[in-house]
């Protein structure tokens, strides 16, 4: 793996949001499930799709707190238009986990904070 310059890591924007809607998505290619979340006032809600069912439902991602990026140009994905691209790491089997806020901190973080 190549170097890159602090300038190139600079503009990947990864935001902390909060997912606050989750279907499946059972028109994709591979099992994934729909999201959409709130990044707060400055970004708003975005969407996206990922392909997780090995670790969720759609039920258990509502209120969880994810790592995305927000400027990515948008993506079509089927008949859904992706706009985010959540951050997650393969397990053993690689299976994707979504990486978020440990949850270890008494502060609530705001919504859209930038990843530094």
């Amino acid at each position: 793996m190549g170097d890159i310059a602090f300038d190139d890591f600079l503009k990947v924007d990864i935001r902390v949001g909060r997912v606050i809607k989750a279907e499946p998505f059972p028109e994709a290619r591979k099992p994934a499930i729909k999201m959409w979340i709130d990044f707060g006032a400055e970004i708003g809600e975005k969407k996206t799709s990922a392909q997780i069912t090995a670790h969720y439902d759609a039920d258990s991602l509502i209120g969880k707190e994810v790592l995305a990026v927000v400027n990515f140009p948008r993506r079509q994905i089927g008949k859904f238009m992706s706009e985010v691209l959540v951050l997650g790491l393969p397990d053993a089997q690689g299976e994707i986990v979504l990486i978020g806020p440990d949850g270890t901190i008494s502060t609530d973080l705001p919504l859209g904070g930038r990843l530094h």
